[in-house]
């Protein structure tokens, strides 16, 4: 009798058990993710792991969790990252991912029920990833921008502009900064008076570097207001899951 009250309390309560996240890492190569929960939420798994190739990791969340992911990479025992570095550490604990770096966000349970999602370049970009819902969601529109998969899955890297490139001691680039990032103006950073979608239009700037991200990434954020194309929404319900697939 116990067990079976157990039970109906269980599924009583599943609404608010939560969902899970699968951090898959399809890179020829270890990465140590990151995590970052928004202001009131957890950060997941202490804010990061290592996950070798080929492996994944199923983390489970509060049913109404916001938050970001990204890859860290090139990580030594110290916690030290070519890329992503969240301050030498392998959890971050609430610490971001130092640009640039490509990220994974989402929005479980938000407006009107529905869970929100995207891959944003508007910190840069240092491994091609994607963000899809796998199970437990309600299909029910003809809509490329719900329950589809996001992503980047171009190498930035190879297209990167020398004015743009972070390079490592070798002299190879390893991620691809954002405008903001590498000028620090407001202008590219959609501040001061910029600071609005009528005033940071990126087809007015000296260069339109967010051009050359979305043309190999168009699903993807390339800067502050570029989301009219980039955010996605899906009606999950409490079994839902999404994939975080590094190196898709």
């Amino acid at each position: 009798m116990e067990f079976k009250f157990f039970l109906s309390f269980l599924l009583m309560i599943g609404g608010s058990i939560g969902n899970q996240m699968n951090i898959k890492n399809n890179c020829p190569f270890t990465i140590w993710p990151g995590i970052q929960g928004n202001p009131g939420h957890d950060h997941l798994e202490g804010g990061g792991f290592e996950l070798r190739q080929g492996d994944t990791k199923t983390l489970n969340t509060p049913g109404n969790w916001a938050g970001r992911f990204w890859a860290r990479t090139n990580c030594d025992g110290s916690g030290k990252c070519e890329t992503g570095d969240c301050g030498n550490k392998i959890q971050c604990n609430g610490a971001g991912g130092v640009p640039p770096a490509s990220l994974a966000e989402v929005t479980l349970k938000g407006a009107d029920g529905l869970d929100f999602y995207d891959i944003s370049l508007v910190d840069g970009f240092n491994l091609p990833l994607k963000m899809e819902p796998t199970g437990g969601y309600v299909d029910s529109r003809n809509d490329q921008y719900y329950c589809k998969p996001s992503g980047c899955y171009a190498d930035v890297n190879r297209q990167c502009p020398d004015q743009l490139a972070l390079r490592n001691s070798a002299g190879s680039t390893v991620a691809c900064k954002s405008a903001c990032e590498a000028f620090h103006t407001d202008e590219y950073c959609c501040a001061g008076a910029h600071n609005k979608p009528e005033t940071c239009r990126s087809t007015d700037w000296p260069q339109d570097y967010p051009k050359m991200f979305k043309d190999q990434c168009p699903d993807a954020y390339s800067y502050a207001y570029d989301d009219h194309k980039s955010t996605f929404t899906c009606k999950g319900n409490p079994d839902t899951s999404y994939d975080i697939v590094f190196c898709p």
